[in-house]
């Protein structure tokens, strides 16, 4: 298989796999229904904490400093943090173990009304999961960004949005980032 064709195949199934989640309405909805709910908690003074590991990890900063610096509208800067400092995940991955890392984050600066946005491409990652559970446990909602039948994550989110994919991780991310960008496009215009 030559270069140009492997090109062309990864290109169109990441469409397939696009066209597939943009024919799902139930999911397009929830994309508004969670930028309502951002826009609505930070409306409130609320904060948005974003968390995943790998490629989600960058999503989650991206996220982040879409918000607090600027997408693609001047506008005043918007409370979001991604769980990213390395200071801080080596030592609390050093001192209690990696599963502990994003969920000791939200346990410290969590608030009854901020919102979890935990992105992982199969719903099991334990320490997204963890993460949820202390949202939960905070008084915060929670947005998963999930991937194949959604994992642990999908019973512990308030609005999960799946991208219904079995394959590898990274068709998941590809869908990952459109959504994310559709979350602070909104989040721009509603606040």
């Amino acid at each position: 298989m030559n270069q140009l064709t492997t090109i062309i195949q990864e290109l169109e199934e990441a469409a397939l796999v696009l066209t597939k989640f943009v024919s799902d309405k139930q999911g397009v909805n929830k994309i508004a229904d969670a930028a309502n709910m951002m826009s609505e908690a930070i409306q409130k003074g609320h904060k948005i904490i974003a968390c995943g590991n790998g490629g989600s990890h960058c999503d989650a900063m991206h996220f982040a400093e879409e918000l607090t610096g600027k997408f693609r509208d001047d506008r005043k800067p918007l409370p979001a943090i991604a769980i990213s400092d390395p200071s801080y995940l080596s030592c609390t991955g050093n001192d209690y173990g990696f599963s502990y890392v994003f969920s000791r984050f939200v346990q410290a600066m969590g608030q009854p009304g901020d919102i979890l946005l935990a992105i992982s491409t199969s719903g099991h990652s334990e320490n997204v999961v963890q993460a949820a559970e202390e949202a939960n446990r905070q008084g915060m909602q929670v947005v998963a960004l999930t991937g194949n039948q959604g994992g642990k994550l999908r019973n512990l989110a308030d609005i999960e949005i799946r991208v219904p994919h079995y394959g590898y991780a990274d068709r998941i991310q590809e869908v990952h980032i459109k959504v994310i960008h559709a979350l602070i496009l909104l989040i721009e215009k509603i606040v």
